[in-house]
């Protein structure tokens, strides 16, 4: 029981650490572009700013990309939808046995 509760334990941690590792990629690979797209925006059309409004639009699905990747809310994380399944499964249970 011990070690498949560890190798549980291990393939949740190893998933977390996938979706740190995609969204430090993910980071990289916004701020490489907003680079190249600032320098786009600079050199031939410096009258109009336009790469602020891709650098918002992405830097917005960035900012939800870490906040699930980081669980900032915890109502948006994993554990707390286990812990809502499992209460409505275990009401389930209670209701069913209710009626036996």
């Amino acid at each position: 029981m011990n070690s498949n509760q560890d190798f549980e334990n291990y393939q949740k941690a190893k998933k977390q650490v996938a979706e740190i590792k995609g969204f430090y990629s993910h980071l990289l690979s916004y701020v490489l572009i907003m680079l190249v797209l600032t320098g786009i925006n600079i050199r031939y059309s410096p009258e109009h700013i336009w790469f602020f409004w891709p650098l918002l639009g992405w830097g917005l699905g960035l900012f939800f990309h870490a906040v699930k990747v980081f669980n900032w809310f915890p109502f948006l994380s994993k554990s707390w939808e286990e812990k809502k399944i499992q209460k409505y499964m275990d009401e389930e249970i209670k209701r069913s046995n209710k009626y036996q």
